[in-house]
């Protein structure tokens, strides 16, 4: 048993050393930059100021008492409720969307194979590629969406989708739903393949309704699959940046904690203040990851 686990942790040294590397130097010099006051121009310069780039009190010659830092920016909370709102929305809707689609493709049609292959091509285009085609596609004067929607009689005058503050969210999460969403019927279909088909077979033949075998006998036996796949696409959202960023950059209403962070960081000249924010971004995905894994497991060893 102990030669296996050198052997395991033998074959996983060199990963381990690149991760360490690439991801784990860069993470402890950001949480270090945070309890600084780095600038961008000489970050070699900066001094050790503590906790006042998440929270300080300072205390005004008139007596006046200001509460400064993150945890007192209304714009950072602002971000983090975007962010919030944002991965709630499009997660359940993915979820709900890439459900119908598993269970679509799941079924036996003619030409199937050719079906798989191109609900998964919005997944496989790039990011960046999918949010340009889509501001174009959305764009207030030229762009096909108003065009349509014209042409249909379903609004009157062209929308600004982006730039407005009623559907710039609106627009962002329609772009992530119809990229993302072949992801989560990717991972459920594949919970799909694995279930045994005697127990369908049973169900018909004692003629249970199709939507209580969904209910019953569907479901429960991919929600260990279906809740890592939620989870997989919760903490991506979570980390939303380059979707938004293209499509409504500084909007204060789609404005994400990826998107805060990295204007401080560079736009702003407020390094360490980026770096405080990209640090407690790091420290709220770290903590859910673990609430989710520690509660996970024991919900799933408990109903299973």
């Amino acid at each position: 048993m102990r030669q296996r686990a050198r052997s395991a942790w033998l074959f996983l040294a060199p990963m381990l050393i690149v991760l360490a590397a690439v991801a784990g130097w860069p993470l402890l010099r950001t949480i270090y930059f945070s309890f600084t006051d780095a600038s961008l121009a000489d970050l070699e310069a900066s001094r050790w100021i503590g906790f006042a780039n998440y929270f300080s009190v300072l205390q005004m010659p008139s007596g006046r008492v200001i509460h400064d830092g993150l945890l007192a920016d209304p714009v950072w909370w602002r971000a983090v409720w975007n962010t919030v709102r944002f991965a709630v929305i499009s997660v359940t809707c993915e979820t709900i969307l890439g459900m119908i689609v598993a269970l679509v493709l799941n079924a036996e049609f003619p030409g199937r194979g050719i079906v798989r292959a191109a609900i998964l091509i919005p997944w496989a285009i790039p990011t960046i590629v999918s949010a340009k085609m889509w501001q174009w596609m959305l764009n207030d004067q030229f762009g096909i969406i108003n065009d349509a929607l014209l042409r249909l009689g379903l609004i009157g005058t062209k929308i600004a989708w982006t730039a407005s503050a009623d559907t710039a969210m609106f627009a962002v999460l329609i772009v992530d739903i119809w990229k993302t969403t072949p992801f989560m019927a990717l991972l459920i279909l594949a919970a799909l393949q694995m279930l045994p088909q005697e127990i369908y077979e049973v169900a018909r033949l004692d003629g249970v309704s199709p939507w209580k075998v969904f209910w019953k006998v569907t479901l429960p036996l991919i929600r260990p699959a279906l809740m890592v796949a939620v989870i997989f696409r919760g903490l991506d959202a979570l980390r939303i940046f380059d979707l938004i960023y293209v499509l409504t950059p500084n909007n204060v209403h789609t404005k994400s904690m990826s998107v805060f962070a990295r204007e401080n960081l560079f736009e702003f000249d407020k390094f360490a203040y980026g770096s405080a924010a990209s640090t407690l971004l790091f420290v709220i995905l770290a903590l859910l990851t673990m609430l989710v894994l520690r509660f996970g497991r024991v919900r799933l060893d408990k109903d299973y």
